[in-house]
């Protein structure tokens, strides 16, 4: 008996252009969902056993968290176990479980990272020209490191920021801290820092794009720096001096460095100050010309109008006739 070939399914046709229909690009977005989210899925599954269970020649992930807490000195900490042994608190039974699972949700989020900016980077290109995908591949690249970059450094000022905080009062009470406290405390830290460290790389994009200048910054340092520390005083969630200075200072610096590439990008496609900028409103304006006389009125000409005729009145006959006849109660012949 002959086998039947089944016939193959045509390929799907290339589109140079990047052109496609409504349904087409939700089909494509549901596609890079589909996968984001199965990828950020695996990665919390592994984020969620690495909390307990660490590979060979690495730290379980819940030792690394609370890695800041128990640096602290054994005395501004309250000791639960007995054995001297660093432990948070946990006041619900789902407390420990919820926590396990935040800290493996988040691990996630970060070890599928490359898969879910690669669906995003493969849905915005098609839409793009050449240049301005080499820019938006470089910008996402930045801006992981640049977000990861403050992610550390919040870690490891957290123990600094933490001692002076813990070190408040502790001769009238110790540190218990729940492992839920400690772990929203430690996550707004990652996040205010890793998201201050995008701004440079925001002011980098408006230079590129012609809306902001070197001229527009260069005199306005003082004021920017002053606004750096007040936002720092204001976002640090602890609000103490080592967390705030340590993210003023950083974000100041990479400020700075954005500026000097202003500075040169300017420089490369030869931006120069407009000169009406330098001027005051008068000069601006320029010479106002004297003012010219008003003409003398001119007569309008009176032509003669015809006015209508006027409207003969009806007798009172026809009138009542035609009222009759449209009543449809008497002779049409009194209307004729």
């Amino acid at each position: 008996m002959a086998r039947t070939k089944t016939p193959k399914r045509p390929k799907r046709p290339k589109n140079p252009t990047g052109e496609m229909s409504l349904v087409e690009h939700l089909q494509e977005l549901r596609h890079r969902v589909i996968i984001s989210l199965a990828a950020i899925v695996v990665g919390t599954i592994i984020g969620f056993i690495w909390y307990q269970a660490a590979p060979p020649r690495m730290m379980p992930l819940g030792e690394i968290i609370r890695g800041p807490y128990c640096n602290l000195p054994d005395d501004l900490r309250a000791d639960f176990t007995g054995d001297g042994e660093c432990r948070l608190l946990a006041t619900s039974p789902f407390e420990m479980f919820m926590l396990r699972l935040k800290v493996g949700a988040l691990a996630g989020l970060v070890l599928a990272s490359p898969v879910w900016l690669m669906q995003i980077w493969n849905f915005i290109t098609p839409g793009l020209h050449k240049n301005e995908r080499r820019y938006t591949f470089t910008f996402v690249a930045v801006a992981v490191v640049l977000f990861v970059a403050g992610a550390l450094l919040a870690y490891f000022v957290l123990d600094k920021g933490l001692y002076v905080l813990m070190t408040m009062g502790n001769e009238f009470q110790v540190a218990a801290l729940t492992g839920g406290e400690y772990y929203n405390f430690l996550l707004a830290l990652v996040v205010i820092f890793g998201v201050s460290f995008e701004l440079p790389l925001i002011i980098v994009m408006l230079n590129l794009i012609g809306i902001l200048r070197y001229e527009h910054v260069k005199e306005k340092r003082r004021l920017i720096t002053v606004l750096i520390f007040i936002f720092a005083a204001v976002m640090t969630p602890g609000q103490d001096p080592f967390s705030m200075v340590a993210l003023a200072i950083s974000i100041t610096l990479l400020v700075e460095l954005a500026f000097q590439f202003c500075r040169w990008n300017d420089r490369k496609n030869h931006r120069q100050r407009p000169e009406w900028m330098d001027l005051d409103d008068e000069q601006a304006s320029g010479p106002i010309a004297a003012p010219t006389p008003v003409g003398g009125s001119s007569a309008i000409g009176t032509d003669a109008i015809e006015r209508p005729a006027p409207i003969q009145e009806a007798s009172p006959r026809r009138n009542i006739a035609s009222q009759r006849g449209f009543a449809g109660g008497t002779d049409f012949g009194d209307v004729l």
